[in-house]
């Protein structure tokens, strides 16, 4: 395999502006484990072995179960998430899908039980953010290990 472009050499202010996303997610106080669920959970989605990979590492670095881990694409059949979880991890599959059904009010009345206003619009620039690595990612041809 072989990367098509190397993003961060090729346009190298694209990759500062998205570690400023980063730099405020981290700044915001999201906690570390819902967003490093957001970004597997989306990644899932999006197809991208890249930031799978690099995701579920960052986790089991948090000490997170294997069992969570390996789960998270079936959240909704397994009984090891929180409601705050789930409803982040719903948030997460309806932004990412957004095309499909929008965010319904349900849900997002269902967040709001869990979230202020301002960590609610923390949260869709976390799954916004990730969304946009995944497609930078898999665009430029990028895969597990491919800058070691």
């Amino acid at each position: 395999m072989k990367v098509r472009i190397n993003h961060q050499q090729a346009n190298p202010e694209v990759y500062r502006t998205m570690l400023k996303l980063e730099g405020f997610l981290k700044a915001s106080g999201i906690d570390p484990i819902l967003n490093e669920l957001i970004k597997i959970r989306a990644s899932q989605i999006n197809g991208c072995a890249f930031c799978l990979d690099m995701h579920i590492t960052d986790l089991r670095k948090m000490g997170e179960s294997e069992q969570r881990i390996n789960l998270i694409s079936v959240w909704r059949e397994a009984p090891f998430y929180t409601e705050k979880e789930r409803v982040v991890l719903e948030l997460t599959e309806a932004i990412t899908l957004i095309a499909s059904n929008g965010v319904p009010q349900e849900l997002f009345e269902r967040v709001r039980e869990h979230f202020t206003e301002e960590e609610y619009v923390t949260l869709i620039m976390a799954i916004n953010t990730i969304n946009s690595w995944n497609r930078i990612a898999i665009s430029t041809g990028m895969f597990p290990g491919c800058f070691n």
